[in-house]
């Protein structure tokens, strides 16, 4: 037999206790002192940060039909306008030009030799209206010709130092904060995280491994040809001035079948050069999370999508809408958007 109690303190307990049953899911989750904590605190409580959260839980608990194993758990991210900043130009083309103008010394022809003239003398517009071809020529004689790790060596002195042109702080401050807390996030729920880029491989890792805590062989990027050679102090590999493979656009998804040999469960990009990777995620058994960061904060970082040569969305932009992919807004889904004390 039921025997029902009419008091008032019974009936506001039982109306506490169906409010917090039927209350809708939270973002924190519990810590081991039993206090509960923010997943992800740079993100604002929007349907977007609900949708990741939610994914994440449902794919790590065993007991749902959308479990994912730990081994298959998998998660890309472009690295330029996904998980730092690209403008005004890729932060790889700053290096690239300061070496260009060391070189410079050696090669008197270059002032009046584009796209040479345009590196030397600043000129971005020219060089954003240079063929690519002969841009990535121009690159390649700059890059070539040192080991590995000599290049990585010189790419973290310069990333130690170097600063960007109008936010004048370090260029490795300029990642944003809350990409930072979403890989920490899905590392946290035995996720493994890559870079998929289409920058120089051997930049990424003279520059980011310490930044987004992905160790050297997690990151995928462009590479130069290279040469094994034996030289009177030992065996070496040296970099060649010409390019072996471009990870952009469908070169994504060939590299990281190549690399990795698994699919990712979960593909985050910014452009139309991630959209094939993006494309790929969707298109299998596991649960998967397509997540696109669009660029509309014009006031703390930059706004552009469709009109820009460097990050360039208009496919992948329509596509996300059509296929319910998750679109960051940084304007409407970023509480911040770099590490506090950075340019903003």
């Amino acid at each position: 037999m039921i025997r029902i109690f009419k008091t008032n303190t019974f009936y506001i307990v039982l109306v506490l206790l169906l409010t917090q049953a039927c209350s809708p899911k939270s973002n924190e989750r519990e810590t081991e002192g039993g206090l509960s904590e923010d997943a992800l605190p740079s993100w604002n409580n929007t349907e977007i940060k609900n949708r990741i959260i939610s994914y994440v839980e449902g794919v790590t608990n065993p007991s749902l039909p959308e479990y994912i194993k730990p081994e298959d758990r998998i998660a890309c991210f472009d690295n330029d306008g996904t998980l730092w900043s690209e403008k005004p130009i890729y932060f790889q083309f700053y290096f690239v030009f300061d070496q260009i103008k060391k070189k410079s010394k050696e090669h008197p022809e270059w002032k009046n030799q584009q796209p040479y003239k345009a590196i030397l003398e600043g000129d971005h517009e020219a060089l954003m209206n240079t063929p690519l071809p002969k841009l990535l020529e121009a690159i390649q004689i700059a890059l070539a010709g040192d080991t590995p790790e000599a290049y990585k060596a010189e790419v973290k002195a310069w990333i130690d130092t170097a600063k960007h042109p109008t936010k004048k702080v370090r260029f490795d401050q300029l990642v944003y904060q809350p990409m930072l807390e979403l890989l920490d996030y899905l590392r946290a729920n035995d996720f493994k995280t890559y870079i998929v880029s289409g920058g120089g491989l051997d930049f990424m890792r003279g520059s980011l491994i310490d930044v987004y805590n992905i160790p050297s062989e997690q990151i995928l990027g462009s590479t130069l040809k290279t040469e094994f050679i034996e030289t009177d102090s030992g065996y070496v590999i040296i970099r060649q001035p010409e390019l072996d493979f471009i990870d952009d656009k469908d070169g994504k998804p060939i590299n990281i079948n190549r690399v990795i040999g698994k699919k990712p469960v979960i593909c985050v990009g910014n452009s139309d050069g991630d959209l094939a990777m993006l494309q790929w995620t969707s298109d299998q058994e596991h649960k998967n999370l397509e997540m696109i960061i669009h660029h509309t904060d014009s006031v703390r970082e930059w706004a552009y999508d469709r009109d820009s040569k460097i990050g360039h969305l208009d496919k992948a932009l329509d596509q996300a809408k059509a296929d319910d992919w998750v679109i960051v807004s940084m304007k409407e889904d970023w509480k911040v958007i770099y590490p506090q004390g950075n340019s903003k």
